[in-house]
């Protein structure tokens, strides 16, 4: 794929709709565009949180372990990002990714995406609400099951 075909698709990605187009381009050039195929992992829960995933095309499963097995708490489409609460919060991974389907994801490594939260608070922003309103979905989810008891 092209750098700017790259560049498109990053523009329609919430987080990155405010950033420039070169700096865009800088972003997808030092990134790795990565395939995975289903039921391939992306990272486990407990490892380290080395680098942020921006899907592309097709869709993942967010697992955490339990008692009884892994529990599908999320599922991740095209234009989100996936793996940076580990970044933001120096952190190990709090989950495990799977592929779902075919999956395309720009691989942005931690020291890219921390530097990219630097220079533009626009991004920054989108960053606490999606963090904000996976924490709404989260508590709601929580408030659901403890009244199903």
């Amino acid at each position: 794929m092209l750098l700017k075909d790259e560049v498109g698709m990053l523009q329609r990605v919430p987080l990155f709709s405010g950033i420039e187009p070169a700096k865009l381009k800088l972003l997808a050039f030092t990134s790795d565009r990565v395939s995975y195929r289903a039921g391939e992992i992306l990272f486990r829960q407990g490892d380290e949180g080395d680098a942020a995933y921006v899907i592309l095309s097709g869709k993942a499963d967010v697992l955490v372990d339990s008692d009884s097995g892994p529990i599908k708490v999320a599922e991740i489409v095209p234009n989100s990002i996936v793996g940076e609460i580990a970044i933001l919060c120096n952190v190990y991974r709090t989950a495990t990714v799977r592929a779902a389907s075919p999956l395309e994801v720009l691989r942005i490594r931690k020291d890219h995406f921390l530097r990219l939260m630097r220079e533009f608070p626009d991004m920054t922003i989108e960053m606490v609400r999606v963090l904000a309103d996976r924490l709404s979905h989260t508590t709601a989810d929580l408030i659901d099951a403890r009244s199903a008891r």
